[in-house]
């Protein structure tokens, strides 16, 4: 059976549908925007011309683009904003999925359709009554995360920015994706053990990581450190991804806090989920760069010295892989996709707080010469090839 991929937006860069690609298993990519570069649109949005991905370029993708736009336009017009609009959203994605498949002949051959979380229950219950074979994709821990935050924002109230906890309906959903899916795949083994944990059947999991293969500048970067950090060249810690608690902000600025004086730049660049302490906004130590586009995420990654990852929660956190294919050292935590083996290519943390990760840093301030270690074995390995990844994926059914 050939693959139909459905996804909104660019995530993990389209990594499932590629890796099916390479393998020549992909039928289509239903998804909401799609803009060449050099299009008229595409000209005008550039942000949304960054999703084209040319490794796509010759294969069958079913977009809506002007209504995709209309959408968000309405959605601004009636204010919806949060859940909300992420539940509108969502609800419109796999309407149009759905009258995308029905009119099209192949629906009436057997296929595998694979959807990502809390975006795949209409789609799904559509593909079963065709007698499709239907594949999640888990993009998180799900509900044991949301208790992991909630509880972290209940510690840290004054920081809470805008998180707010998912609607009931939400999980209600989402527990029924998990029904109509014939497999679902997680990233980790820490999402494995959480959606076990609700009671999602051990049978229908399968582990297979992210996918990502560096740039060609990022193959050919050779990275050096200096014999010793000092104020006119610091030791450079890169945080890259959204600024919010669930990704160990908390902590993260604790440790800053704890190697005031030092030789060390603290770089934030994502977008803030957060607000930012008096006693940091101005601090000379620490720059808030803010959102930017992906295709600015290479020179963060080139010129930083160390990326900090100390997430509490993610499904697997693509920046390991991004950092790792730029040969930055990274520390990282165990709940997340492994990337970091401990001593070889980064640090991982025996505990998400304050003191353990600025002694982490701290050992990569004192000697240079490690992280220089570190950076030379950080080289991607084969095991998140697209190629691997997609044998991997035909595999689940195995």
């Amino acid at each position: 059976m050939k693959w139909v991929c459905c996804q909104i937006g660019a995530r993990e860069n389209y990594a499932v549908a590629r890796a099916l690609d390479r393998h020549g298993m992909l039928e289509c990519l239903l998804t909401d925007v799609w803009l060449h570069p050099d299009s008229p649109l595409g000209k005008v949005n550039r942000r949304l011309a960054e999703r084209f991905n040319k490794e796509l370029a010759r294969s069958t993708i079913c977009a809506a683009n002007l209504r995709a736009i209309g959408f968000e336009l309405r959605a601004s017009l009636l204010a919806l904003d949060g859940w909300s609009q992420i539940t509108a959203r969502n609800q419109w994605f796999q309407k149009r999925v759905v009258s995308k498949l029905s009119r099209m002949r192949r629906a009436e051959t057997p296929h595998t359709i694979f959807a990502f979380s809390y975006a795949a229950r209409d789609i799904f219950r559509w593909a079963r009554g065709q007698g499709w074979r239907t594949v999640l994709g888990q993009i998180d821990a799900g509900p044991p995360e949301e208790r992991i935050v909630a509880g972290l924002y209940a510690q840290e109230p004054g920081v809470r920015g805008r998180w707010q906890e998912a609607p009931p309906q939400y999980w209600a959903e989402w527990r029924e994706e998990c029904a109509l899916a014939d497999r679902i795949v997680v990233n980790s083994l820490w999402s494995q053990r959480a959606l076990e944990e609700e009671g999602v059947s051990s049978g229908k999991i399968r582990v297979i990581p992210l996918g990502y293969e560096g740039s060609a500048d990022a193959v050919k970067f050779q990275r050096e450190y200096p014999s010793t950090f000092t104020r006119s060249r610091p030791l450079r810690v890169l945080f890259l991804g959204t600024v919010c608690l669930r990704k160990g902000i908390g902590p993260l600025l604790d440790a800053i806090r704890l190697l005031r004086g030092l030789p060390i730049e603290f770089w934030f660049v994502g977008a803030m989920d957060v607000r930012i302490p008096a006693d940091l906004r101005d601090d000379p130590q620490v720059r808030w760069v803010g959102p930017i586009r992906r295709s600015e995420t290479g020179k963060f990654y080139r010129d930083a010295d160390v990326l900090v990852f100390p997430t509490f929660s993610d499904g697997f956190g693509l920046t390991q892989l991004e950092a790792q294919a730029w040969r930055l050292p990274i520390i990282a935590t165990d709940f997340c996709g492994r990337v970091v083996e401990h001593g070889h290519n980064g640090w991982l943390l025996k505990e998400v707080t304050g003191g353990a990760i600025a002694d982490a840093i701290g050992k990569g301030l004192a000697e240079p010469r490690r992280l220089q270690n570190l950076a030379s074995n950080a080289v991607q390995s084969e095991q998140f090839g697209l190629t691997a990844i997609g044998k991997q994926w035909l595999d689940i059914f195995e």
